[in-house]
């Protein structure tokens, strides 16, 4: 799975999983985390949710979510500009897992 800012945008990060790995990978606390700026947050996490991507910590402020990796790292998304008005099915869904 790729993973960009916009559509339009050069960079993109791929989001993969190595199935024949046979160690363990930590994923250690996230303080060193990738985080994307993102145009509309709530589109974007369905969008990934769609997808099959676990959304940890959901939009409940319109401002912010983690998303999980295929290798269980977390992924910041920040909306761009002012937060977005809270809205369901985010505001009111309780984070999974860590993040």
């Amino acid at each position: 799975m790729f993973l960009r800012a916009s559509p339009d945008a050069d960079a993109e990060l791929e989001l993969t999983h190595n199935w024949d790995q046979n160690e363990p990978y930590t994923t250690g606390r996230a303080f060193g985390h990738l985080a994307f700026e993102v145009d509309d947050l709530y589109a974007v996490c369905a969008r990934l949710e769609a997808g099959g991507v676990a959304i940890l910590r959901p939009p409940r402020d319109g401002r912010m979510a983690f998303v999980q990796s295929p290798d269980g790292q977390s992924i910041e998304l920040l909306q761009r500009g002012p937060a977005l008005a809270p809205a369901e099915p985010w505001a009111s869904r309780s984070n999974q897992g860590a993040w």
